[in-house]
């Protein structure tokens, strides 16, 4: 996600590296680059020139402090255009205290489906709210069937009807068997077509007047780049939407879309879907998106994320044995299976300042443990209990079960005695400066 626009962006901050202060004269090329990066990124031509007018004029009329140089304060400037671009605040779904209605709209395969079962998953996990999924598009067999499918994986009830192919009524079915169920969120998915058409248009508004939803969201894949800011524009012309969802952020996408849909819309984006998962939807917060833009990393979703998998119980246990020295390979395999549940690996790292640069020609993927757990499952339960008993004859059973070699199965118990130092070091809050220095050195490990 946006690795092209950081990039590009970070080759236009260096170009005032050695500037004495920002001038008229060494700023234009600055700004043109900064310019070229928003276009080649999707970004809308009249937007990418407003951006960078609006970077220049604040950036002319500031007094550089002696303390900062010009390319960091260009960088500080740039930040606070982003946020203000994409909407400078987060903006929060509307939920009523009784039973809130929620419409989705957008065009086929872009992911509303999918989406509505990951916003039900999230309302009951994270807001102890009771949703029910409802099927409104009568013409894809598929997209009912997907939606039982989600419902049953997440325990959420799918209000479907079977060969009645008037979605406004079955909306207004569900909103009552909602009620009768104790059911408080309705979540009302509905029909796309590949292009808008003014059948889909008359149908969704008919829902929309029938039903009147607190929240209107339109969902958008913003792989499709500037098709989906024009796309939001037609259906905000006739549905006069509260948000936007864009979907697939994960995927191969150059992020004009984000940075575009705000400023044409003047609708906040509510939500982001970062993955497969259904558990892969967050909450779109403009100026965290904008320090993982500017390559800064997103420190506070990567502890939200954390804190999300964080068991009190466990922690505590796990602090006594760390303790003790007697942390062990069950224990190192339950950590793993934590990191795992965050999300897709690449993205959960380039969430830390500075990591996904330089992880950004790694092939690192949710597979990225499975020989570490394979040499785990191949020990006996005594060797994961206490790794001290693993001598050259178990090293070598334990390479041929999981399918290694013994430098693998070494490598592995030597990483293991190196974070089970570290960590005891940590738990007692001594030797910091020592636990620095190790990291620091080549080879040293986290």
């Amino acid at each position: 996600m946006f690795e092209n626009l950081t990039d590009r962006l970070e080759r236009s901050f260096k170009l005032l590296k050695g500037e004495g202060k920002i001038t008229e004269i060494n700023i234009a090329e600055t700004l043109k680059d900064i310019r070229r990066a928003l276009l080649d990124a999707d970004v809308n031509y009249n937007i990418a020139k407003k951006f960078t007018d609006d970077v220049k004029e604040k950036a002319l009329g500031q007094n550089v402090l002696t303390s900062v140089k010009p390319g960091q304060m260009i960088v500080k400037i740039v930040k606070d255009e982003l946020i203000a671009l994409m909407g400078g605040e987060s903006s929060g779904i509307n939920l009523s205290s009784q039973v809130t209605v929620i419409l989705m709209a957008g065009l086929q395969g872009s992911g509303k489906t999918t989406f509505a079962g990951k916003l039900a998953n999230m309302l009951k996990k994270k807001k102890g709210r009771h949703p029910l999924l409802v099927a409104g598009d009568v013409y894809r067999p598929a997209a009912i069937e997907q939606l039982k499918v989600l419902g049953e994986q997440i325990g959420v009830s799918v209000y479907t009807e079977e060969g009645n192919m008037d979605p406004v009524k079955i909306a207004k079915s569900a909103i009552k068997e909602a009620k009768n169920k104790g059911n408080d969120v309705v979540i009302i998915d509905t029909a796309g077509r590949l292009a808008i058409d003014e059948q889909m248009m008359k149908e969704i508004s008919s829902i929309r007047n029938a039903v009147n939803p607190d929240e209107i969201l339109f969902v958008v894949d913003s792989m499709t780049g500037q098709d989906a800011v024009n796309t939001a524009k037609e259906f905000n012309d006739v549905l006069n939407f509260d948000g936007v969802v864009l979907t697939k952020l994960d995927g191969d996408t150059r992020g004009g879309a984000a940075l575009s849909i705000r400023a044409i819309v003047e609708k906040p984006i509510k939500f982001v879907g970062t993955g497969e998962k259904l558990d892969a939807l967050d909450i779109f917060y403009p100026e965290r998106m904008a320090d993982r833009i500017l390559g800064m990393g997103d420190i506070v979703t990567l502890v939200e994320k954390a804190q999300e998998q964080f068991d009190e119980d466990e922690a505590r246990k796990l602090q006594k044995k760390l303790a003790k020295n007697t942390f062990n390979f069950n224990d190192f395999l339950k950590q793993i299976n934590q990191i795992k549940k965050m999300g897709n690996l690449k993205d959960v790292v380039s969430l830390i300042p500075g990591m996904g640069k330089m992880m950004k020609n790694i092939d690192l993927d949710d597979d990225a443990f499975k020989h570490i757990e394979a040499i785990i499952s191949s020990m006996t339960p005594d060797e994961r209990e206490n790794p001290a008993l693993i001598n050259g004859s178990r090293r070598k059973r334990i390479a041929g079960g999981s399918g290694t070699n013994v430098q693998e199965v070494n490598r592995l118990l030597k990483q293991f005695t190196e974070t089970r130092k570290m960590m005891k070091m940590v738990s007692s809050g001594k030797n910091i400066p020592q636990i620095m220095g190790n990291m620091r050195q080549p080879g040293g490990r986290f």
